[in-house]
């Protein structure tokens, strides 16, 4: 039942229970939160070297408690969710959803680099907060500004909420799919660089984090999955974002389909490989793991 008091009046953040983004004062123990000061270095920790924005300085306060809250509602029974689920979901909302929101706020280059953008993004949750302030021919009366606000306000929150709910119920939990076509690569291929997901799932970066984690020294290359066309091959990228990939299919088929690829590869069933070599189709799964040996 918290009212919200969007002021530059010193008085008021006296008055205030919680002050956020204005008065150049963080003190976590006083509820104060502010990055605008010149001497404020505070970072996520966790190995995030991004500097916090008050967003991030929220975030690292409450976001465990709200992460828990989440994760104890979608268990069917209100159960205590484990720790180090709520840990990595907290650290995965704050990767994906709140850095970003930091590094903008605080003009963070993505790219270390003077080359002008390639193409522009303006898409994002920050651009479309800005694009609700008061044009430039409105009125931008403190009524008019409060109204946007909080249209802001309920459009990031809505975010928020969706992304967590996503993390918890759907991308942690196919962590063990891919744990279980690592385990048994090696009946896929002798070479134990083909997976087979029981299931198409979110599947990249558990993929990358479970191979540190085991320290592997033989990488897999190529991931297959049936879809309802088929099997699925696909490479696999040098990171989650990247579309380099660590093998790519044979440079040859690239971009060819249907019973002309089968030609070319000899390989019954060929659907087709995208012309920029990452991903292909074929209708069988012996079919799909030829596709891949080939790549290998």
């Amino acid at each position: 039942d918290a009212s919200v008091d969007r002021s530059r009046d010193a008085e008021r953040w006296a008055a205030a229970d919680v002050v956020i983004d204005v008065g150049a004062v963080y003190d976590a123990d006083k509820k104060l939160y502010d990055h605008h000061q010149r001497e404020f270095t505070e970072t996520f920790g966790h190995g995030f070297t991004t500097k916090l924005s008050s967003a991030g300085l929220v975030y690292k306060h409450y976001g465990l408690e709200l992460v828990r809250d989440a994760l104890r509602a979608a268990s069917a029974g209100g159960e205590e969710p484990n720790e180090k689920t709520v840990e990595k979901v907290y650290l995965k909302m704050y990767e994906e959803f709140i850095e970003g929101v930091d590094g903008i706020d605080n003009g963070v280059n993505m790219y270390d680099t003077k080359e002008p953008a390639k193409y522009k993004e303006n898409t994002g949750l920050s651009s479309r907060v800005k694009r609700l302030n008061p044009a430039w021919d409105e009125p931008s009366t403190p009524e008019k500004q409060m109204e946007q606000f909080m249209k802001a306000v309920e459009m990031t929150g809505r975010e928020f909420d969706e992304l967590l709910e996503y993390y918890a119920r759907k991308w942690l939990p196919a962590r063990t799919h891919v744990e279980s076509a690592l385990d048994k690569a090696k009946s896929v291929h002798e070479s134990g660089e083909i997976l087979l997901l029981e299931t198409f799932c979110p599947w990249k970066e558990h993929l990358y984090e479970i191979e540190a984690e085991r320290g592997l020294t033989t990488l897999p290359k190529f991931v297959l999955w049936q879809d309802p066309k088929g099997y699925r091959v696909s490479t696999i990228p040098l990171t989650a974002s990247s579309f380099e990939f660590r093998k790519g299919l044979p440079t040859a088929w690239r971009g060819v389909r249907d019973s002309a690829l089968s030609e070319l590869s000899g390989i019954p069933g060929c659907v087709f490989i995208h012309a920029a070599g990452f991903i292909g189709g074929n209708d069988t799964y012996e079919g799909a793991l030829a596709m891949a040996v080939a790549g290998l």
